[in-house]
């Protein structure tokens, strides 16, 4: 089954377009990622998923419900959890999961199996204001607000920016954990290394999508073979990358420049180029194109 269908969606502030004419689909029981950086586009298509905001054009559902004219039906099955902490900060711990099983007619008792692994890592904590709790440990307090009720979705807003690489891990393995109980989860994440824990996964830039498919399928679309080349004056490097023929693109990634060749440019001869440029001890290998790579790849190619 279909959980959600998104048909011309389109938004817009002002003369500023946010989403310009999106369409997907998410399967039931999918972890579907929307994967960009800020500005992208991807709050306001989650808010309008949660049916918080009417788009301007096009048409969204929800299990086969409009999120417009059943917005009352569809916000019982939904978990929603925006970018920002949004949790009572002057409540307990307790007391925020107690209030929000209430506003939707159930008890922590009731449900208490479905938050039970990510609660007690913060049920030692359940008497202090959510307001004085680390960023990691709100983070876990939202999602078992967003659980308590049971819902069919859990709709996230970048989850884990602002905390820790650790409670980042925990994070997605609770997730996992989550999509074995058969609920459907869509997240979105400017992090691009969080892509691979997705079963499928949008990349999307300037209110458009860039492609939509699995991470592996979407690591193999590359168009070019993708170098890592390393030298110690990484600033001088890039300055001569610039000017050697058949470089068609250089990007700095980490200690190393990742590097796409004109096929009829080898790397040897890339090696050789960069050396009369005075830069001997030039390191130049093969590398699996990542996630990062493809999106900078496709967002030229949009340009």
């Amino acid at each position: 089954m279909t959980a959600v269908e998104a048909l011309n969606i389109t938004h817009r502030y002002g003369r500023v377009t946010a989403i310009d004419d999106i369409s997907f689909n998410v399967n039931e029981g999918e972890l579907f990622g929307f994967i960009g950086p800020d500005g992208a586009g991807k709050t306001t298509l989650f808010r309008i998923a949660a049916t918080l905001f009417i788009p301007a054009g096009g048409r969204m559902t929800l299990f086969g419900l409009n999120t417009v004219s059943r917005y009352r039906e569809l916000r019982n099955h939904i978990g929603y959890m925006p970018g920002r902490f949004s949790l009572y900060q002057n409540l307990t711990v307790e007391e925020n999961l107690n209030f929000y099983a209430t506003i939707f007619g159930t008890t922590i008792k009731e449900n208490y199996h479905l938050i039970e692994p990510i609660y007690k890592r913060i049920e030692p904590f359940r008497k202090r204001q959510a307001g004085r709790l680390s960023g990691g440990m709100k983070q876990k307090l939202a999602l078992s607000c967003a659980l308590i009720h049971k819902p069919r979705i859990l709709i996230l807003d970048e989850p884990t920016t602002g905390v820790d690489a650790v409670s980042r891990t925990e994070f997605w393995e609770m997730l996992a954990r989550l999509k074995s109980e058969g609920i459907t989860i869509i997240v979105s994440t400017p992090y691009m290394d969080e892509a691979p824990r997705c079963d499928r996964i949008a990349l999307i830039q300037n209110g458009k999508l860039l492609d939509i498919d699995t991470p592996g399928n979407i690591r193999q679309s590359c168009s070019h073979r993708i170098f890592a080349v390393r030298h110690q004056k990484k600033y001088e490097l890039l300055l001569a990358l610039k000017s050697v023929p058949g470089v068609l693109s250089r990007e700095p990634f980490g200690d190393a420049m990742h590097v796409s060749l004109h096929p009829d440019t080898t790397l040897e001869q890339l090696v050789r180029e960069l050396e009369a440029k005075g830069l001997a001890g030039v390191t130049a290998t093969e590398i699996v194109p990542g996630i990062e790579d493809i999106f900078l790849e496709l967002m030229k190619r949009e340009a």
